[in-house]
């Protein structure tokens, strides 16, 4: 969830939802796909389903959820991350709370896709972890992230130790129910205390028996390449957010448009460990992100 970097669509819902009804879903074939997720073949250099991360799109999302879903199918996406609606009530999330697990899971697969991941709040893995557990393996996941610890900014590396500890307890909770737990980082996590980064902090004190990393490609715009990281620290990653970025116009771009080596960030995704790739840009990206994926 990237709220520190990524604006909401310069699109409006009735723009976005409009081209749904202009026929963009149906003009983007299935048959223009290199993949086929049913026989689970990937050709070319992208050897996993073409996902999306729902939090740039909540906002159309909550009012059209099937119609949303088969907007993004057809530009090509084949799975999406969700954000867990009681953990993300507060952001706009509160009704899709009235979906039951299996009743999302059906109207996702309806709309042709998958979803094996969705973000949490810590809140739900303190307060109610029994019952997260079941929502996710109710609707067909088998990845839950946490999104953020949300540490203060005077936090010392003592307090991100703690916030590790608790993660590492909480991922052996949902191993033990089949579950891999992940850790999605932002911008905060590549900051320094007392000359250590604190990613690097967290990767020594994470087990990696328990937990997985979510790799933010968006740090790409504070100089942390995510290839750098998947070669590090081979096996430690589950999945990554996609972005790009613009050294020139200093803002996001369409993946494939910016200054990521796409090639190196492939080629490395085996190394890392990564199993799921989601975009996570202004709607507005999606299009030309899901063209360009689909190139490869």
């Amino acid at each position: 969830m990237c709220k520190y970097i990524f604006n909401m669509s310069k699109l409006s819902r009735r723009q976005f939802l409009g081209k749904s009804a202009a026929g963009i879903g149906s003009a983007i074939l299935a048959s223009e796909f290199p993949f086929d997720l049913s026989a689970n073949t990937f050709s070319g250099r992208v050897k996993m389903p073409i996902g999306f991360q729902v939090w740039t799109l909540r906002e159309s999302l909550v009012k059209d959820f099937p119609g949303t879903l088969k907007m993004m199918a057809g530009l090509g996406y084949q799975s999406l991350e969700m954000c867990s609606p009681p953990g993300y009530e507060s952001s706009g999330f509160g009704p899709l709370m009235k979906l039951k697990a299996k009743e999302m899971k059906q109207i996702i697969n309806d709309a042709g896709l998958i979803c094996e991941s969705s973000h949490y709040g810590l809140a739900e893995f303190r307060n109610k972890p029994d019952e997260r557990i079941e929502f996710a393996l109710e609707s067909g996941q088998t990845q839950m992230i946490l999104s953020s610890f949300w540490m203060p900014e005077n936090s010392s590396l003592d307090d991100w130790y703690r916030a590790a500890d608790e993660l590492n307890k909480m991922g052996e909770k949902t191993k033990k129910a089949g579950l891999q737990m992940g850790f999605h980082n932002h911008h905060m996590e590549f900051a320094k205390i007392n000359g250590e980064l604190i990613y690097d902090a967290l990767m020594n004190r994470i087990d990696p028996e328990y937990v997985k990393m979510q790799f933010q490609v968006a740090v790409i715009s504070i100089g942390y390449k995510a290839s750098d990281y998947f070669k590090k620290y081979p096996g430690r990653f589950i999945s990554a957010h996609l972005a790009d970025w613009s050294a020139e116009k200093k803002n996001e771009v369409p993946v494939g448009q910016g200054i990521v080596d796409w090639d190196e960030f492939f080629a490395s995704l085996k190394t890392g460990g990564v199993k799921n790739i989601f975009v996570e840009m202004g709607v507005e990206t999606f299009e030309e992100s899901a063209r360009y994926l689909r190139s490869l």
